[in-house]
Formats: C-alpha cells, sequence, structure tokens
C-alpha cells in the first residue's frame, strides 16, 4: 500500500480520478492538478483532503507546482465531442511530455491511456494483447481521443527514455465506481430515466473494474513502471457485456430496460483485454461486478 508519500495526481475530480484520490489522501499528501472550471470540482476536491493547483498542463506552465512529488498518476486528458485535434495533441500529448519532465525527480510515473488504442479486431471476443495492433479506431461522441491518447503514448515511452524516468502506461478499459460517473453508470441513469441505452455491437463486451480494485491494484500497476516504458491492459477479472448490466439493472430497478444496437463504423465491436500482465503484476480483483453493480444502484436510489 502508499503510505506517507507525496502524490501528483492530475484530473483529481474526473470520473476515475476522484476515487483514487479519496483513498490515496487518507495516507499520503495528495496534490491535485486540474484547470478547475467548474469552482464545485475544486471544492469536491478538497473535501477529500486533496491540495488543488489550478493548472493548463497542455500550456506547460507549472510554476505553481512543486517538482518533488514521490509519484505522478497522469489521469487528465481531453475527452471533448468536437474535432479540434491541434487542443487534443496538445493537452494529452504535448501536456503529458511537459508534466513528465516537471515531474522527473519521481520515484515512477503512471500514465493513463485506453484501450481505444487498439486497432478494430472483428472479433468482439477477441483479447487484446499489449502486443497487438493499435490504431485506426473510431470512439464513438469521441473523435479525437483514441488517436490523440496513442500519441500521448508514444510521448510518454520517449520522456522515459530521454529523463531515465521509470514510466507506466496503463491502458483503462471500464473502471466504474458506487457513484461516479462511468460507462456502466451512464447506463443505469437512462435506464432509470426510461430511456434507451445503444449500442454499438451484440455483444458488446468489456472487463469492468471497480474503483476499491482500482486502488488495491494502484501499487502493482506503479511496480511495473520502467525504462523504458511498459504498457499493461488495465480491467477487471470478469468478462461481462453490456447486454448483460443492463438486464442486471433492470432487474434491480423491476424495469424492463429498452437496449437497441446501432453499429459505429471504424469502432470495436467489443472491448475483452487480455489480462494476464496485469494478473501477474497485481494478483486478482476482489468486487464481482454484480456485487458492484448492485451497490451502484443502491446508491443511485438512495
Amino acid at each position: 500500500m502508499l503510505t506517507g508519500k507525496k502524490i501528483l495526481i492530475t484530473g483529481p475530480a474526473g470520473k476515475i480520478a476522484f476515487g483514487l484520490a479519496r483513498e490515496l489522501a487518507k495516507d499520503n499528501e495528495v496534490w491535485g492538478a486540474a484547470r478547475y472550471s467548474d469552482p464545485a470540482s475544486r471544492a469536491r476536491v478538497e473535501e477529500i483532503g486533496v491540495k488543488p493547483v489550478k493548472l493548463d498542463i497542455g500550456g506547460g506552465v507549472f510554476t505553481d507546482l512543486p517538482d518533488d512529488f514521490d509519484y505522478l498518476l497522469h489521469l487528465a486528458a481531453s475527452i471533448g465531442p468536437g474535432l479540434d485535434y491541434d487542443d487534443a495533441i496538445r493537452v494529452n500529448a504535448e501536456g503529458t511530455g511537459l508534466l513528465l519532465a516537471h515531474c522527473r525527480k519521481a520515484k515512477a510515473a503512471l500514465v493513463m491511456s485506453t484501450t481505444s488504442v487498439y486497432k478494430p479486431n472483428p472479433d468482439p471476443w477477441h483479447p487484446y494483447a499489449e502486443t497487438d495492433p493499435v490504431g485506426d479506431a473510431n470512439v464513438p461522441g469521441t473523435p479525437t481521443y483514441g488517436i490523440t491518447k496513442l500519441i500521448e503514448e508514444g510521448v510518454a515511452r520517449t520522456m522515459a527514455r530521454h529523463l531515465n524516468l521509470p514510466v507506466v502506461i496503463a491502458r483503462m478499459d471500464v473502471s466504474y465506481g458506487p457513484t461516479e460517473g462511468s460507462l456502466p453508470r451512464m447506463h443505469l441513469e437512462m435506464i432509470r430515466a426510461g430511456q434507451t441505452v445503444r449500442l454499438r455491437s451484440d455483444p458488446a463486451p468489456y472487463r469492468p473494474l471497480h474503483d476499491r480494485d482500482l486502488f488495491d491494484q494502484l501499487p502493482g500497476i506503479l511496480g511495473l513502471a520502467s525504462v523504458p516504458a511498459t504498457v499493461v491492459n488495465w480491467c477487471g477479472d470478469e468478462l461481462v457485456t453490456a447486454q448483460e448490466w443492463c438486464q442486471y439493472f433492470g432487474e434491480l430497478l423491476g424495469v424492463k430496460p429498452s437496449v437497441v444496437v446501432e453499429a459505429a463504423p471504424g469502432s470495436r465491436p467489443g472491448s475483452v483485454s487480455d489480462i494476464a500482465k496485469r494478473l501477474a503484476a497485481t494478483g486478482p480483483s476482489r468486487v464481482h461486478w454484480r456485487d458492484g453493480f448492485r451497490e451502484m444502484v443502491e446508491r443511485a436510489i438512495g
């Protein structure tokens, strides 16, 4: 476990980072860097004991940010729906390089990437390994995301070698928690509202990772940081389709969910990650997906 460390986490109010920051702040000095364009997000971060620093990562001006962190957890990203590729590259790629240079004294750095960097395989059950082909994927609703995260990976790999800074690049599948936003949580809210859930394939398999497992596995993931950088898939152990979890939400809520498939050309029909490398580093996940999803429903309905 991480205790007594000075840790920088970027995007601490984000969907993945908030739960991680909350748990880390209990036993560590945690700083949170973000734009904080919404004052409520800054207050939310302060409430969990994180020291906020207003920062435009892509801008590269870090005068208010210390450089003596033990660990850097870089989770912030540009995930906009628009087509401004230049800005997405500025934030996701250039910003990552500048931030790693600023934190070059760290023992290790984690750069959060995404399984959306993989070249789509027509088999929805294909287990994507870290050595699989990358590129050419379309991420519905966020066209700049996959390609600029792939560029970010290249920058992170270069900086690891240039700075002699141990880096691990973690390709996240689907994470979720009882209260934080996520793909499953979005589907839950749509089902509660009587809206139709639209999926891009049938089946649509994932390996969801609960935020308790995310926190528990962090030391093992950081332990993979190296020079040259290491790439690892980060996801849960269990294979479940979005169709299955929507049906389960419906059972818990006592409703019949409306689910349709709308193919998204160029996107991956499945999101099945090979877990062998992660499993060897972290051990198995502990939260069964049905337990985690039931907790999500209980929190949602009060």
